[in-house]
């Protein structure tokens, strides 16, 4: 194992460019940039090759660099920040001394933004620290791989340099092979589970698990979830028949006694009445604080299912394994449980955090393809509020929208919304703007009974309109505007509700849970990957929106 090349990981912001410089200068050495190399080798910016290739195909580019740069001896590596994240990135990189330089995504973000010389990161669009830190919950179990770690968020490049050779020279520098932890297939069962985020509250954590087949080693989730008790499964009568003997025999395997319970499918069945039926299944059956709900099923599964466990007993611990890519990305995901009222969408309800999601992509074969469609919209939403290249990577696939669900453009979409929600739990700030295009879809929902429309059909609209209102109010360009409307098309998603009442569903805003003294705060966009709210909209603006998507 090359004991003299020195590999430096770590997020964007965190200096590996300089300080590897200084580095290789110290010890005499050469000093490889992979990201540069790319760009050389291609002829094009990073952002050029994200924007005309795609995350993938930069990926391949700079792993072929990263492999050529470990070819080398008595050698510095500046890596990617997301170069570990495959399991070729991390054999190569497990070739030599790997040190994580470890910084918080706001001082990162700060340095990036100070730095004239640096270009606009490709995944860093929009809010630059949120996306940072995102990053950050889905590679930091990577960079704890690395050999020796450096807090460099208070050093200068020169102390840094000085302490990363102290540490090389500590493991036995150049003389002294070292063991590797990056790079050998053992190593994989380090990271556990298959999680692609975390959400992280002040009083929980719910991991979120990403993988093909997951249903069928539910069982084994729980369990390292910490579940011991009984476990209650909660599905409705169109999953049940499909996957429900799964997840029980799973659960059994584990040895988790297990039963489970159907609710008739459909959105109007989320209400009270439902619940209390519940109720009276869970209390039938004598559970135990000690048991826990698993939620399987779509978002009225998840949001009603978990509502009700958190409701019995003063709150039972549960588990989201949702069946529809709306569940997935959405409704699974950031603790918020309830039900729907005559009056408006989930307006009965509490915040309550799974103690962990276990997503199996497999399943979404199974759906019908309207309700594939309707999941597309909350993934659109989340590239339109915080994530630019999350929009042109979904433009690319758009031709074939059935070959994008992979458990990694989900994992990304679920990444953003746990971010999100860590750093905001109770929608006082910014989880807001995950609610772009929900204040008039909302509302078209309870003006049709909950019936026409599915919910990511009725968000499409209300991202029309929301759009509408932002390019109205000065924020948006046109062709912003349009690019929004051809991503919505191109997934076979509606932009109008024809026939629809403006005067009903403008007074159905009224009961939006994001109304403060009778005035709604609208989500809006800036730019195609920047929302931000405003509040005191004019009638006039959000009825002239209105009239257009609904005549």
């Amino acid at each position: 194992m090359g004991a003299d090349r020195i590999v430096l990981v770590g997020l964007s912001g965190s200096g590996k460019s300089t300080v590897g410089h200084e580095l290789a200068r110290r010890l005499g050495w050469d000093f490889v940039d992979t990201d540069a190399a790319v760009a050389e080798q291609a002829g094009r910016s990073i952002p050029d090759l994200f924007r005309d290739e795609g995350e993938p195909a930069f990926r391949a580019r700079e792993q072929e660099a990263l492999t050529a740069a470990m070819r080398r001896s008595r050698v510095v590596v500046a890596t990617g920040g997301g170069a570990p994240t495959t399991v070729e990135g991390r054999r190569a990189i497990g070739e030599g001394f790997a040190v994580w330089l470890v910084i918080s995504p706001a001082a990162a973000a700060s340095r990036l933004s100070r730095d004239p010389m640096t270009e606009t990161r490709p995944l860093l669009g929009g809010d630059p620290a949120a996306r940072l830190a995102v990053l950050l919950e889905d590679r930091q179990r990577y960079y704890e791989l690395a050999d020796a770690a450096v807090d460099v968020e208070a050093l200068d490049p020169e102390h840094v340099a000085e302490e990363i050779i102290r540490l090389w020279h500590e493991a036995g520098g150049r003389d002294v092979p070292k063991a590797p932890r990056f790079g050998v297939e053992p190593t994989e069962a380090m990271f556990g589970p298959p999680v692609v985020a975390v959400v992280r509250t002040g009083a929980a954590t719910c991991p979120i698990v990403v993988q093909a087949g997951a249903i069928e080693h539910l069982g084994d989730f729980c369990r390292e979830a910490g579940l011991r008790g009984r476990a209650f499964v909660l599905t409705d009568a169109n999953v049940g028949p499909l996957f429900a003997a799964a997840a029980l025999g799973s659960l059994q395997a584990a040895d988790i006694p297990a039963a489970s319970f159907e609710i008739p499918a459909g959105e109007e069945q989320k209400n009270l009445g439902t619940v209390s039926a519940v109720y009276d299944w869970l209390l039938g059956e004598r559970v135990e604080r000690s048991d826990f709900v698993v939620c399987l099923g779509g978002g009225v599964v998840t949001d009603l299912g978990g509502y009700a466990a958190a409701t019995t007993l003063r709150g039972l611990p549960f588990v989201h394994v949702p069946t529809t890519l709306l569940g997935m990305v959405d409704a699974s995901v950031g603790g918020k449980t309830g039900v729907d009222h005559p009056r408006g969408k989930n307006l009965i309800g509490a915040f309550a955090q799974p103690r962990a999601v276990v997503i199996d992509p497999r399943v979404l074969e199974s759906l019908p393809a309207r309700q594939r469609r309707a999941g597309w919209a909350e993934v659109i939403k989340h590239g339109l509020i915080l994530d630019e290249p999350l929009v042109a990577d979904l433009e690319r696939g758009a031709g074939d929208p059935a070959s994008m669900l992979s458990p990694g453009l989900i994992g990304r979409s679920v990444a953003i919304k746990a971010g999100v929600v860590s750093e905001d739990e109770r929608e006082a700030g910014r989880r807001t703007l995950l609610n772009y295009g929900h204040t008039i879809g909302h509302a078209i929902e309870a003006v049709t009974g909950y019936s026409d429309y599915l919910h990511g059909e009725a968000v499409a609209i209300g991202m029309h309109a929301a759009g509408l209102i932002s390019a109205e109010l000065g924020l948006l360009r046109a062709s912003a505007l349009d690019r929004q409307q051809a991503l919505i098309r191109a997934y076979g998603l509606p932009e109008t509700g024809p026939g629809l009442d403006p005067a009903a569903v403008l007074a159905a805003t009224q009961s939006d849970k994001k109304v403060r003294a009778g005035r709604i705060q609208w989500v809006v966009l800036a730019a195609i990957g920047d929302a931000t709210t405003r509040d005191g909209v004019p009638d006039a603006v959000v009825r002239n929106a209105l009239e257009t998507v609904l005549r």
